[in-house]
């Protein structure tokens, strides 16, 4: 595992803590931490370009659940080890089933930060949120942890559940390279170096997809009044 310079470390963390308090939708926090790390890791955005290039030109996530089709339902287990059931949950009223890289993913920290602070109008649009993300459940129960996040964080060992959707992508070796800083075969319980496309899919109690949020690029993700605004009408 390399490390970073501890300029370029620096740099990324006062970006992060800058974008995570800054007031403005999710899209616009995003953005700047996009903007502040192209200038500090310019190899990296360029790689992330074209892993997603390679993505759309493949037609990945095409096959995911989309609007009116069935979510397919998943048992894995939270950060405690408890085993969570889609079902289950979509039974006390819709769902925001999100898929999320883990915690050492500045972008994913933002996302769940800023859902963190939408909890009470999520809960008055009788929504849930669960995270699934491919770490193990030490990681897992970090990433919630450091969110301080209401909701589960649920561990997809493998990428099994995202595989079956079409969503888990493999890492090309020049992201493996940047991104080793991170031991993300640590995180992951393999070496696979694959990963979820981010991905928000609204639940309704039937089980079907009422919303779907799908984009291969990680720097973007639904914006949170539209999350809620889905929770909304899924009821």
């Amino acid at each position: 595992m390399t490390m970073l310079p501890p300029t370029t470390a620096t740099a990324l963390r006062q970006a992060f803590d800058a974008c995570r308090d800054m007031e403005g939708p999710l899209k616009q926090r995003l953005s700047a931490y996009a903007a502040a790390s192209l200038k500090v890791l310019p190899e990296y955005a360029e790689a992330v370009d074209r892993l997603v290039a390679r993505i759309h030109k493949n037609g990945g996530s095409d096959s995911a659940p989309k609007h009116g089709e069935e979510m397919p339902d998943f048992v894995l287990p939270d950060e405690t080890g408890a085993l969570v059931r889609l079902d289950a949950l979509r039974a006390k009223g819709p769902v925001a089933v999100m898929f999320h890289r883990g915690h050492w993913c500045p972008y994913c920290r933002l996302n769940v930060n800023a859902l963190v602070h939408a909890q009470d109008r999520i809960a008055t649009a009788n929504g849930q949120v669960v995270i699934v993300t491919p770490e193990r459940q030490q990681f897992a129960k970090q990433f919630k942890d450091d969110s301080n996040a209401p909701f589960p964080v649920l561990t997809d060992l493998d990428n099994g559940y995202a595989l079956s959707l079409n969503l888990a992508i493999w890492l090309s070796p020049d992201i493996q390279n940047i991104l080793s800083y991170n031991d993300i075969p640590s995180f992951h319980g393999n070496d696979a170096w694959m990963m979820p496309i981010p991905a928000t899919f609204i639940v309704g109690r039937d089980g079907l997809v009422k919303t779907r949020y799908l984009d291969p690029d990680f720097r973007k993700r639904m914006e949170i009044d539209d999350l809620i605004a889905a929770l909304k009408a899924a009821n």
